[in-house]
């Protein structure tokens, strides 16, 4: 098993607050708790599950009393938060990240902002590292590259710290929201296709959420971090096949594709809009999608979870979940 740094130890007063209780935020709350810091997470809906060490707020983060009180006295604030409707964040997404921005910069906290690789466009093959330029053509790559400007220049003024932690899409345990998460398992059991974009037999990175989550940890505890964008550590860097072969063969289920051509997604769209809104983003799939994460494992002792690894947790997680003591 890989070992993982352990993170600083907190002070008696150190208090974290993670805004977003999705597939990362609960994840990287659980871990901060564990690790000893008094943790806060905060969501729309009530709490879904009970963290020992982590205390659930619900509410509006864009009610600035609200946000006061979620981040009041807080070292960290960790921006986790995504809008809900894939195909409709242009004026959703700004207004809540300003608001996060806002509440770390009155409660002097350190910003931590979990964001993607959108800004940086086509690479035509080239790895991306944390300083490659950042040549949007998708209008979500344009938002997160205004987004992460906005942050940055306030960090240059001196506003606030920040720092940027960017990964691929998602695969792991209760991986709901991601192209190759929960759907995948679901879809190897059931003996039916796997959905593949563009052509699957390309390199293309993917990131185990542990890792995320830990990497996001280490951005919010260690010193050194901010003022900049950092590449979080990635598991898979072979290609599309390659994760979906690791993952029917850790299920023991015969792996089955099917093609989605680019027109097809578009006529997918007029139906479901969030199949649409991907169009744009295709050219992840259709050029090599390579990461360079050398710098964050450099700087603190990092390493990704080997892809055997994460694909064997995951595949566990999700018997265990089904299992009839889960439902009980």
């Amino acid at each position: 098993m890989t070992q993982k740094p352990v993170l600083p130890a907190p002070t008696v007063s150190t208090v974290h607050t993670v805004v977003g209780a999705g597939q990362i935020g609960r994840r990287l709350a659980r871990l901060l708790a564990e690790a000893g810091y008094s943790v806060r997470i905060v969501r729309r809906g009530p709490p879904t599950e009970d963290i020992p060490g982590v205390t659930w707020l619900r509410g509006d983060i864009t009610d600035s009393a609200f946000a006061h009180d979620a981040c009041a006295g807080a070292a960290t604030v960790y921006n986790c938060a995504n809008p809900p409707d894939y195909h409709r964040w242009d004026g959703i997404i700004q207004p809540l990240f300003g608001a996060i921005q806002a509440a770390a910069t009155r409660a002097g906290a350190r910003l931590v902002v979990l964001d993607n690789l959108y800004a940086h466009g086509p690479t035509g093959g080239t790895p991306m590292s944390a300083s490659s330029p950042e040549r949007p053509t998708s209008h979500k790559g344009q938002l997160r590259k205004g987004l992460t400007e906005e942050a940055l220049a306030a960090h240059g003024r001196g506003e606030l710290e920040v720092a940027i932690g960017r990964a691929a899409d998602f695969f792991g345990p209760q991986t709901t929201q991601s192209v190759y998460g929960d759907r995948l398992l679901e879809a190897l059991d059931a003996g039916k296709p796997i959905e593949t974009f563009g052509d699957p037999d390309l390199p293309r990175a993917y990131s185990y959420t542990p890792d995320v989550a830990l990497g996001l940890a280490v951005l919010g505890t260690r010193q050194g971090v901010s003022g900049r964008v950092w590449h979080l550590p990635v598991s898979a860097t072979g290609s599309t096949n390659h994760l979906l072969e690791a993952f029917a063969s850790a299920a023991g289920r015969p792996l089955k594709t099917r093609h989605v051509p680019r027109w097809a997604l578009s006529l997918m769209g007029l139906f479901v809009p969030t199949m649409g809104a991907m169009v744009e983003m295709l050219y992840q799939w259709e050029e090599a999608f390579i990461v360079d994460d050398r710098a964050f494992r450099e700087a603190f002792g990092v390493e990704p979870t080997p892809l055997e690894q994460a694909v064997a947790e995951t595949v566990d997680a999700w018997v265990d979940a089904r299992s009839p003591a889960a439902a009980a």
